[in-house]
């Protein structure tokens, strides 16, 4: 589901605590594995590899690196989201973790840099299409895909979504975020959340950057810590 204007939008004056927001990192977080990597290996150019080691070594983009390694790919999104369905799945408890948001009325969304069709076609299988997801927004043409990038800083477009401006967002209108992730591009998301769970990457630097984490391996222990906020307006 793509969010409205009003799902961003900020906070009226006065609003102090709207309770709990959930928002989480896609590849290699919701999902257990890095699904656009997933269909590089199956549909890619051969260098992608090499693309990928460019954007480690910060001689590129996460933007431009997608957008490159993307490229070069023949097939269509029904063939992509046929293999996603096939090769792909959510960590554990995060199904639980969004009835559980839905029930309550609090706000859960995926927030991530990768591409709408690949992280849609994994919510159509796993039959959680209401679940809003602020992504690249793309569309495929005879010419190739094109990029939608709605989440911007102002005049920083060139690094494509802004994860930490979401959470900004919901931090604005009085939420208090918990916030899941595990790579680079959730580095100044995590730096903006109230609570947050890490592994990998994102893990090594909340520890080099003195950020308070917990550590994640999937969704029971989020549910868990979002049950106990929404229940108690604590954190333990």
């Amino acid at each position: 589901m793509k969010p409205t204007g009003n799902n961003c939008e900020t906070a009226k004056s006065g609003v102090f605590d709207s309770g709990p927001a959930v928002l989480t990192d896609f590849d290699d977080t919701a999902a257990a594995q890095n699904v656009a990597e997933l269909l590089l290996d199956r549909f890619g150019h051969p260098n992608w590899h090499e693309v990928r080691q460019r954007f480690r070594d910060g001689q590129i983009t996460l933007k431009e690196y997608q957008e490159i390694t993307f490229r070069d790919i023949q097939a269509g999104p029904e063939e992509m989201g046929r293999y996603v369905k096939d090769n792909a799945n959510f960590r554990p408890h995060f199904r639980e973790l969004w009835h559980y948001c839905r029930d309550q009325g609090i706000p859960m969304a995926i927030v991530s840099q990768g591409l709408d069709f690949y992280i849609d076609a994994l919510l159509e299988k796993e039959g959680l299409t209401g679940v809003p997801v602020y992504a690249v927004n793309t569309r495929f043409t005879p010419q190739g895909i094109t990029y939608q990038y709605d989440y911007t800083h102002p005049g920083r477009e060139e690094l494509g979504n802004s994860k930490g401006l979401v959470v900004d967002r919901f931090r604005q209108k009085g939420h208090h975020v918990f916030f899941a992730g595990d790579g680079s591009s959730d580095f100044e998301a995590a730096e903006h959340a109230d609570v947050v769970f890490a592994h990998r990457a994102l893990a090594r630097h909340c520890k080099e950057q003195n950020i308070p984490f917990r550590d994640f391996k999937d969704f029971e222990e989020m549910h868990r810590a979002v049950r106990e906020y929404s229940q108690n307006g604590t954190n333990r």
